[in-house]
């Protein structure tokens, strides 16, 4: 009996094999477990975001009472600064900041009640509004120099997006009044060269057109290239002959009977009608055209209207303004455009305070 115990137990025991196929189904089994368990994490990590989202909007809505329009993109640092620290027994810092996009040194600051710039961004929010909302950091910061306060621009850029200071802007399908070539081709003289050294030399002119929800109004402009200044322009509802013509005539008046100008302009019907060629004509003044569809040629004309829709008329509500009252702000406008809103390439300084400048200092010489 012991001898035969002995041999039992020296025998090998014998356990199934796996085949490959099991082998293969068990790896499997363990990926799609793991792709499981990565995606509930994934989705818990966005559960909690949003719940996250939804806590702050809740909490901006019942802090600052920014009504249901409300978004964390257009809160300024120091309402997010208040969101946060109502926020914060609730959630961790870290998953707070990036949420609403703001970095925790700023956060650290405006919690703490430390603005060193105080001063200034009253200051900049103030010529901000003055200015109707027309202009951006490098024109704000030669306003606050006028004023005496020496600050860089990256500083004025950073507290005018901390404050949600911008101007609109939107581009959309722009007029044209091109017909066919009705008239003998008349050459590019400017050739895109749109620098002058004195005024009523080289001048540009277009049609643009704004549409609101009263109607259609369009204008006529006459640029002088040597400062920007708009020499003569005329508003109506229609984009006829009579509008280029009286805007024209008006700018023959302003420059004077010794004008000898190049009036470079597109190929659009209105500069190709015999009114506008006599007036032209009898007062010696050169006609100059860009090329067909090539807006580049009078790139000058398109950045002013570009700048006049920007500042003046996009991002605007014009339900329930009348066509007499737009083109009355358009006018306004244009005055001030000419008058007092400062231009980088002239020193900070309007096309009428250039104008004046360079006129003392060549009665002085």
């Amino acid at each position: 009996m012991g001898r035969r115990k002995a041999k039992d137990a020296e025998a090998p025991v014998t356990i199934s094999s796996i085949t490959e196929e099991e082998e293969e189904s068990i790896a499997g089994y363990k990926r799609s477990i793991a792709e499981m368990e990565k995606r509930n994490r994934e989705l818990e990590e966005r559960r909690h975001k949003a719940e996250i989202e939804l806590a702050c909007l809740e909490k901006a809505a019942e802090l600052i009472k920014k009504g249901r329009g409300i978004s964390l993109e257009g809160l300024k640092n120091r309402e997010k600064a208040l969101v946060i620290d109502a926020l914060r027994k609730r959630f961790r810092l870290k998953e707070l900041l990036p949420v609403l996009a703001i970095e925790k040194s700023c956060y650290c600051s405006k919690a703490a009640g430390t603005d060193r710039h105080k001063k200034l961004r009253i200051a900049i929010r103030r010529l901000f509004e003055e200015n109707d909302g027309r202009y951006g950091y490098r024109r704000i910061h030669h306003l606050l120099e006028r004023e005496g306060m020496t600050v860089s621009e990256k500083v004025v850029r950073r507290i005018m997006r901390d404050e949600g200071l911008a101007t609109a802007y939107m581009r959309k399908k722009r007029y044209s009044s091109y017909k066919g070539e009705i008239s003998p081709e008349v050459p590019n003289l400017l050739t895109r060269d749109f620098h002058a050294d004195c005024p009523g030399k080289k001048l540009l002119t277009d049609i643009t057109e704004f549409s609101i929800p009263s109607g259609k109004v369009y204008l006529s402009p006459l640029l002088d290239c040597y400062d920007g200044m708009v020499v003569s322009w005329s508003i109506g509802t229609n984009p006829s002959a009579e509008l280029a013509n009286t805007m024209l005539a008006n700018g023959i008046a302003n420059l004077g009977d010794s004008c000898d100008a190049i009036i470079h302009s597109d190929r659009g019907c209105h500069y190709r009608w015999p009114g506008w060629i006599e007036l032209m004509e009898r007062h010696n003044l050169t006609r100059s055209m860009s090329k067909k569809g090539c807006s580049p040629d009078n790139s000058a004309c398109e950045g002013f209207f570009g700048r006049l829709k920007n500042e003046m008329f996009y991002g605007r509500d014009w339900k329930g303004v009348s066509i007499d009252d737009f083109m009355s702000r358009l006018d306004e406008y244009i005055h001030w455009y000419n008058e007092k809103r400062i231009k980088i390439s002239l020193g900070g300084l309007s096309p009428l305070e250039y104008r004046l400048k360079n006129k003392e200092n060549k009665s002085i010489a």
